[in-house]
């Protein structure tokens, strides 16, 4: 018979504990499924005495979680605490030059030191897993490197923040509007201790460099991620959209094009009737395109107790069942320096602006455009009171060098009241 395998669990927070709970409510289902015994053998948290809804009194304690990586009762340590250095970066160091296999939920870390540790895993000989990094309980890392090995990938997107979903789709169901809302997910605690991680879309960011790496044999490169929040979308903005049978999603988009990779996080206009457009609430989508598969949709919780444990205890019993696979699907010494690129492929551009309500001032913003190299598509210019004038434009396509030129442009005409807002229409 098998011997067990002993975890060391770091960090009891929403995770860590849910995977408390699904090894001590399913211990006999899990050795079926994998002929082995998963037990836990020590656990770190920054309490030993805190009320977490499971008992954990048969476990070791550290009271240093890195100490889990130097223990010798302990085969697989699962860093589960977060933060892209400090302890979690020195666990799971330490647990990989200890010949320990490594399963985490960390997407910053890796984004930031995922090359190196890599490395690191393959030199020692050891398999470091994070299904639970992305997505939470879709199991996306595993369509890219075992379903879909066989594919040359043509292009990956998809909602991968929940909580930038939940207010922009409430923002439409409700009619309130950002701030309102931003407050409600404070409150609902859907936010990070540093909300920008969330709503400018660094959080979806690191994501989104994952995939990236594992999609197209790169090394991460999130420094090279194009990043724009949704702090600039408006209640107008999800009016305007849905009025042209458009939703606004904070999309990320990677593809491999001749001029480098290409990684963005931006607030997109895609089409009301596309999966991604009906998307609500908090559930994350990736959408994977493959040469020889097509376009697959996976959908489903991307955070939360539950979903975020089921795929950390999905690498656990990969790793049970002797199942071992380089870190981003290929070793690290054969993944290749990508060259970043911005978009290069034109498409619609959504402009919402305010002008100065006087002669003259539209044609301004019209020669700005043309002059730019850019033909509009569709114009309206709504009824209003005061001095202000509400203009939105839709252009014909054009690349983000275009845009870019164009609202410089905008800048100098003297009519503009604000800042605009320009969202790229994204084919999906």
């Amino acid at each position: 018979m098998s011997s067990p395998l002993r975890l060391g669990i770091a960090g009891l927070g929403t995770v860590g504990i849910g995977v408390v709970k699904i090894l001590q409510t399913h211990a006999d289902l899990i050795e079926t499924r994998v002929g082995r015994r998963i037990e836990i053998a020590a656990v770190s948290a920054n309490s030993r005495s805190k009320k977490r809804g499971a008992d954990i009194s048969a476990y070791g304690w550290e009271d240093d979680p890195v100490e889990l990586g130097r223990r010798d009762d302990i085969d697989v340590v699962l860093e589960l605490m977060g933060g892209e250095n400090g302890a979690a970066k020195a666990l799971v160091e330490t647990a990989l030059k200890r010949g320990k296999d490594v399963v985490t939920a960390n997407k910053a870390l890796l984004a930031h030191h995922g090359n190196d540790l890599a490395a690191l895993a393959d030199a020692n000989g050891r398999v470091l897993r994070f299904e639970a990094a992305v997505a939470g309980g879709i199991p996306v890392i595993k369509a890219l490197t075992e379903g879909l090995a066989g594919n040359a990938v043509k292009r990956v997107m998809g909602v991968m923040n929940g909580t930038c979903n939940y207010i922009l789709t409430r923002m439409e169901a409700t009619g309130q509007g950002y701030n309102v809302l931003f407050d409600e997910c404070a409150r609902l605690g859907y936010l990070e201790a540093d909300p920008n991680l969330d709503v400018g879309g660094i959080d979806a960011g690191h994501k989104l460099s994952l995939l990236s790496a594992i999609a197209f044999g790169t090394r991460v490169d999130f420094d090279a991620v194009v990043l724009q929040g949704i702090q600039s979308i408006s209640l107008d903005d999800i009016r305007l959209a849905r009025d042209m049978g458009y939703s606004i999603k904070l999309l990320g988009v990677a593809q491999m094009t001749g001029r480098g990779l290409e990684q963005r996080m931006t607030p997109c206009l895609v089409p009301e009737t596309h999966p991604l457009g009906q998307l609500d609430g908090g559930t994350n989508m990736v959408v994977i395109e493959g040469d020889s598969v097509g376009q697959i949709v996976l959908r489903g919780a991307g955070a939360g107790e539950g979903p975020t444990a089921s795929a950390v205890m999905g690498d656990v019993m990969d790793i049970a069942r002797g199942f071992r696979l380089p870190v981003f699907g290929q070793p690290a010494a054969t993944l290749a320096a990508a060259a970043p690129a911005v978009v290069s492929a034109g498409a619609p551009w959504y402009l919402r602006m305010t002008l100065l309500d006087k002669p003259g001032a539209l044609a301004k913003i019209a020669t700005a455009l043309g002059e730019s190299g850019i033909s509009i598509d569709r114009m309206r210019q709504y009824s209003h009171e005061g001095a202000d004038a509400p203009v939105l434009i839709v252009t014909h396509k054009a690349s983000s060098d275009d845009i870019t030129e164009a609202l410089a442009r905008f800048a100098g005409t003297g009519v503009l009241v604000g800042e605009p807002v320009a969202l790229r229409i994204e084919e999906v």
